[in-house]
């Protein structure tokens, strides 16, 4: 604060300076611009204002480059009239989320390649670990995709369902 050289008094803040509003409005557009990227279930799932939902879906089927630009300051816009914590927030939850599943993904894709390479001593540490596992049924499999007299279209297939059957493993014990 200063002080007024005329009244002695100090001047009133009035809110934040050019520099922060401008910061403030670039990051309500690129908050706009992930909004853009949403499904539209994923959308409706936010409970945006009305004209902003217009808005978003508008920028999802222009083509031009000017005129996205041009759509995505709009957002931007009407952005900076609402709250947008809870929108981070429910960006940040389905970010979260969708790492989750990638993880857990990347898990049961590194179990399916350890069995398929690993031999006999990583089905018996997979049922060590799970012992809900049916090692008959896993074995079939394992042999089914390893086999060079079957086809090649079947060995995909049951690599395919080692996948999912070890999925079913890991969800049941996550639960």
């Amino acid at each position: 604060m200063q002080e007024d050289e005329d009244s002695g008094e100090f001047d009133q803040y009035d809110g934040p300076s050019k520099s922060q509003r401008k910061r403030d409005a670039d990051a309500a557009q690129k908050l706009g611009t992930r909004l853009i990227e949403l499904k539209e279930s994923e959308l409706q799932a936010l409970d945006l204002p009305e004209t902003l939902l217009d808005a978003i879906q508008l920028a999802k089927r222009i083509n031009s480059r000017g005129g996205l630009a041009r759509q995505r300051q709009f957002i931007g816009k009407l952005m900076r009239d609402i709250d947008l914590t809870a929108i981070e927030t429910a960006l940040a939850e389905k970010s979260r989320t969708a790492q989750f599943a990638s993880e857990k993904h990347k898990r049961v894709e590194a179990w399916r390649t350890r069995l398929l390479t690993g031999g006999p001593s990583e089905l018996d540490e997979l049922v060590k670990w799970c012992p809900a596992a049916d090692r008959k049924a896993i074995q079939n499999l394992i042999n089914k995709a390893t086999s060079q007299r079957v086809d090649p279209g079947s060995r995909e297939a049951a690599s395919r369902e080692l996948f999912r059957t070890l999925r079913g493993l890991f969800d049941s014990i996550s639960r």
